[in-house]
């Protein structure tokens, strides 16, 4: 959400065009949205899912090629969901999937109100003493998915395997504890996606897996024997959160 202005960031997806004008024509009518993209293809909300933020999804169920449910198995509690369908049967198998609300079509203006309403009375009753890296991280999932070398390929990459990840322009490349994996994303994207507590941003070039180093010495640290500088940028930020999560702090590290 963005904070200042309090707006939520929606991402419509149905494959019927008239039910994304409909949505496109509520979200417009609501002062705390703004419609980020309409999609008639799972697939293509797939991958802003996986490389974007979004503060509601609206999900249709019934779709070609990749079902609504199927779609929140991949991407797990990413975000608050609102299940838009003309199927009444599936409301309970999308509770199962913890969705804020569920519109049967066709719905009104005021029952659509409704659902976006309880959504944003949930993001602004958080406490404030609750940092933003803690509310994402109640649902960050163990696992997620890298778009991969052909269209409609995805890695399933378990978050505690990552050992660090290097930028390269346009690509980054993902190293594991079995393999290594390159795909179309970019570092700053991950470094807001994946989970504060876990990985940090210690170069312009690199992020790493604060669990997987081995050793920290001056401005450079070891993860399975290789050596990854420290920026000068980074330095800080990096000791501050070594000195918070190490359990010893022995101070020794300024």
């Amino acid at each position: 959400m963005n904070q200042s202005s309090n707006i939520l960031q929606c991402l419509a997806v149905d494959d019927e065009p008239h039910a994304l004008k409909i949505l496109n024509l509520y979200i417009e009518k609501t002062p705390f949205l703004e419609l980020k993209k309409a999609t008639t293809s799972p697939w293509e909300a797939l991958e802003i899912l996986l490389s974007e933020p979004v503060d509601i999804l609206f999900l249709d169920i019934q779709m070609d090629g990749l079902t609504g449910l199927q779609l929140l198995e991949i991407i797990g509690k990413k975000c608050p969901v609102i299940l838009t369908t003309a199927y009444s049967e599936f409301a309970l198998d999308g509770y199962d999937y913890q969705v804020e609300d569920y519109l049967l079509k066709p719905y009104s203006f005021d029952r659509f109100l409704k659902a976006v309403t309880k959504v944003q009375q949930k993001q602004i009753s958080i406490p404030s003493f609750i940092s933003k890296e803690e509310q994402v991280q109640q649902n960050i999932p163990d696992h997620i998915f890298l778009k991969g070398d052909a269209k409609n390929k995805f890695h399933r990459l378990l978050i505690n395997d990552i050992l660090y990840i290097e930028g390269l322009k346009n690509y980054v490349q993902f190293f594991c504890k079995e393999e290594k994996i390159i795909t179309l994303q970019n570092l700053k994207t991950l470094e807001e996606n994946l989970p504060s507590n876990q990985f940090i941003r210690i170069h312009k070039s690199y992020i790493i897996n604060i669990n997987q180093i081995d050793l920290i010495d001056g401005n450079s640290l070891v993860i399975q024997n290789k050596s990854l500088p420290i920026g000068s940028s980074y330095r800080k930020s990096f000791f501050l959160t070594i000195q918070r999560n190490s359990s010893l702090n022995s101070g020794n590290d300024k």
